[in-house]
This record gives C-alpha cells, structure tokens and sequence, in this order.
C-alpha cells in the first residue's frame, strides 16, 4: 500500500492485503482507546476485534475527517456499545450528593506522574466517571454532546466529570505522597 487513498480504496474492495495493513497501523492506538473506556484488558481484545470487523464488513469512510479520526469514532461508539450491552452504562445515573472539594497538589510534582500512570489512573475509574471523563476531557465532547450519546441529563454528565476529577485529583495526590515517601 502506497497511500492511504490506496488503503482505503482497498479496503472498500475488500481486499485482504488492505484490512491488514489498517489494521497493522491503527491496532495499537486503539486498543488504546477501548481500553480508556472500558478499563478492562480482559475485554479491550474483544471490543477492538468487535469494531474491525465492523469496519471491514461496513467500510463507510466518506473522508470528512481523517482516516484516524474515523477509526477512532467507531472504536469509542464499539466500546460504548459494549458498556450498554454489560449495563454497565446504566451506572451513569449522577449521585446527587455533593461532592467534595477537588484535593489540590502542585503542578510540579503532578508532573512525576507519567503519561501511562495517569491512564491507568483513568482506567481504575468507575465507568460512569471514566466515561463521560473520556468523552469530554480527551475526546472534546460537550456535556450537551455526551448527554446525547449516553442517553443521560447534561447535569448528570456535569456531574460524572466532576467526580473523575475528584477521584483521579485524590489518586494523583496519594501517588505523588507516596513517591514521595519512598525517597
């Protein structure tokens, strides 16, 4: 494959060589991205297989946006899928109760923490928070947009953002404790 309009026309083709060769560039990366939302390695395989076949057998790419963007929107509209066929996504339901202050740390010693750490942080959330989290802080989806997608209020996405925030503010502030301490 020369281009990406050759792997493209190729995969609309069907033909094998093409599938291989997106799926051997893009497979990493999303797996990486399934993985941000539904937190679970045992599970990740499954979703990212679920949604290659579903490119392969729907290759409906009009080139709206890029390539990468296109397989990126399908992997998080899989893995979503998933995480309402589990119910797991019925666990979106806001918690009314108030929900405390955001601890605060330095900015310099958030920087201990490596890109990879503060995934798996993000990862150890509950769904509903790891979720709407995904969706609005690396995704860039409005609370109006997320709403929309889970089925839920704005006010609830609100309010799952809110509590990722506390939840990974907290589990940074308790890493960077005891790194410190180990020292």
């Amino acid at each position: 494959m020369e281009n990406e309009h050759e792997l493209i026309r190729g995969c609309r083709a069907g033909e094998d060589t093409a599938r291989k060769k997106l799926y051997t560039l893009y497979s990493a990366k999303m797996l990486a991205v399934c993985y941000r939302y539904t937190g679970d390695l045992d599970t990740v395989h499954d979703v990212l297989h679920d949604g290659f076949i579903k490119i392969f057998t729907r290759f409906s790419f009009r080139g709206e946006s890029s390539l990468s963007t296109w397989i990126t929107r399908v992997m998080i509209a899989q893995s979503l899928d998933y995480l309402r066929k589990q119910k797991r996504i019925e666990r979106l339901i806001s918690y009314e109760e108030e929900v405390p202050e955001i601890p605060e740390y330095s900015q310099e010693a958030s920087q201990q923490i490596s890109e990879k750490q503060l995934m798996k942080f993000v990862a150890e959330l509950p769904d509903g928070c790891r979720t709407v989290f995904n969706l609005y802080v690396l995704d860039g989806k409005s609370h109006r947009e997320i709403a929309d997608m889970l089925r839920i209020k704005e006010h609830s996405s609100a309010s799952q953002l809110h509590r990722a925030r506390f939840l990974l503010a907290k589990r940074i502030k308790e890493y960077i404790s005891h790194e410190e301490r180990k020292q």
